[in-house]
């Protein structure tokens, strides 16, 4: 269980989101949806520790594991398949620590479950991008962090690295995990997700997934796209 209490936090300077209060349940998977700029990506890394508050407190007592947008990954980095499903390891050991015949199960069974076990030696460079992010989630299976906190998890990937993708967050789910991801395709939400927070800069709303996203396309209907301007970034500007 996470939970906000009043949190404001800062990106470039500039308040990105304000005065956000509210709990993601234990167990439950929440959307948190929005325009561009509306401070996404700004609240999942402050739920991961990665960004300071400006004001305001998150509540997080349990473990919390965090896959970043692709493109913050540098597909360069000398490591293989194999190496980026064990490197989920390195909170529990050390990245320094030589890495015992667990871990190393653990990194197979996760390399398999993702359909990844004969590219295990291939260097991450060399992937597609749905193998690289079935790759990514091998780790986070590795992790095995009751909280997972995704941004963008489901973005342009090959129908069956998505449908297999999908099919994990479920299975986190039954397994009383705590899955927060950043969303955009709609359909997918309505489909996949409990909760949802819509986000702009403020929360415009929150909670069962029908509900929130009923509201919010009645609310473009009448108004044209209120919901989907920050008014945060509108007052920055002016």
């Amino acid at each position: 269980m996470i939970t906000l209490d009043h949190v404001c936090v800062k990106y470039r300077q500039r308040l990105a989101v304000a005065e956000l209060c509210g709990t993601f349940a234990t167990g439950r998977s929440t959307a948190i949806v929005g325009p561009n700029g509306a401070g996404k990506t700004t609240l999942l890394k402050a739920m991961a520790g990665l960004l300071p508050l400006a004001s305001g407190q998150i509540h997080s007592p349990e473990r919390v594991a965090y896959l970043p947008q692709r493109t913050e990954l540098d597909r360069q980095f000398p490591m293989t398949v194999a190496e980026l499903a064990l490197s989920g390891s390195w909170r529990r050991s050390g990245a320094w620590r030589r890495l015992g015949r667990g871990e190393q199960d653990r990194a197979a069974h996760a390399l398999q479950h993702m359909g990844l076990s004969e590219l295990a030696n291939r260097p991450i460079g060399t992937l597609s991008g749905g193998q690289l992010q079935r790759a990514r989630f091998a780790r986070l299976m590795v992790q095995d962090a009751p909280v997972l906190l995704l941004d963008e998890p489901l973005n342009n990937l090959d129908p069956a690295s998505r449908d297999l993708l999908l099919k994990q967050l479920t299975d986190w789910q039954i397994d009383g995990r705590t899955v927060i991801a950043v969303m955009h395709d709609l359909d997918l939400v309505s489909k996949h997700f409990d909760e949802t927070l819509l986000l702009s800069g403020t929360v415009q709303a929150w909670g069962a997934t029908p509900t929130v996203l009923a509201a919010a396309r009645a609310e473009v209907g009448f108004t044209g796209h209120s919901l989907w301007v920050n008014p945060l970034a509108e007052e920055a500007g002016s």
